[in-house]
């Protein structure tokens, strides 16, 4: 493998993963750690990643309330966020309302709803309205306000106004980020307040989350742990801060990711 061969798959372990080790990597291409060193170098005067003791870290480009964009975030940890979205399904039964708020793992969420027979669905987001409609039985509900681009997602005074005529069974939310100390975030200020409007219409709280939105905090706070019921995440999750979310009083449940994933039903 060529050099450039060699860093465009240093990059893409890097946008996938945020970091990677000199060791691995070594063993990997099965090269020398000096050439993996200025594969490295490289790739630092690049503006791509930052080194550190022992390997390397990915440089966010994006500013801190910036989100990418939905078809970019839907690749990342697919199977991960489809694993953590069929464990939140099952919470669901029949005759239930439902609200579900925009994001790439609430959208799995949607994609087990296909069974779950008569529903209300309640969101912000147009694709996962979309995948609702999947559900012959399902009553859709998509509330109005401003688009966001970005997200497919509707935000604003009118939506969170809308929210006040509901007592949702579940309310099911993802997260930017999660800090012991601010408990679930958000990296936009209108989408914390839809959130925040979610959370008061709903009787259980689910929040959702990838295992890498444990290692860093968004923007503001939407709620607090004590508002939140359940918190399900993957066996990827740092069982150290796992254990401080149960310890603040929230039902955790994890999926596994080792295990071969269920054959579509």
């Amino acid at each position: 493998m060529i050099a450039a061969e060699r860093r465009n798959t240093i990059k893409e372990l890097l946008y996938k993963n945020k970091s990677v080790k000199v060791s691995e990597l070594v063993n990997l291409f099965n090269v020398s750690e000096e050439t993996i060193r200025r594969d490295l170098n490289q790739l630092e005067k690049e503006g791509v990643l930052e080194k550190n003791y022992g390997g390397a870290i990915l440089i966010e480009k994006q500013s801190p309330n910036q989100i990418i964009p939905i078809h970019e975030r839907h690749q990342q940890f697919y199977e991960e966020k489809e694993r953590i979205g069929r464990k939140a399904a099952e919470l669901i039964s029949a005759e239930q309302t439902v609200i579900l708020d925009a994001g790439t793992t609430t959208w799995h969420v949607s994609k087990g709803l296909q069974q779950a027979g008569k529903l209300t669905v309640i969101t912000n987001a147009m694709n996962i309205a979309e995948e609702c409609t999947k559900n012959e039985a399902a009553s859709i509900y998509l509330l109005g306000g401003k688009l966001r681009r970005n997200t497919l997602s509707t935000v604003g005074p009118q939506a969170e106004m809308e929210l006040k005529k509901y007592n949702a069974n579940y309310v099911f939310l993802g997260t930017s980020g999660i800090s012991i100390r601010q408990g679930f975030t958000s990296s936009d200020l209108y989408e914390a307040e839809m959130k925040k409007a979610m959370v008061s219409a709903g009787q259980k709280i689910v929040v959702l989350a990838d295992h890498s939105k444990l290692q860093k905090a968004g923007l503001t706070s939407f709620c607090d742990f004590d508002q939140v019921d359940i918190f399900i995440t993957s066996d990827l999750a740092d069982e150290s801060i796992l254990r401080q979310i149960e310890q603040a009083g929230v039902e955790v449940l994890v999926v596994s990711t080792k295990e071969p994933a269920d054959s579509p039903s």
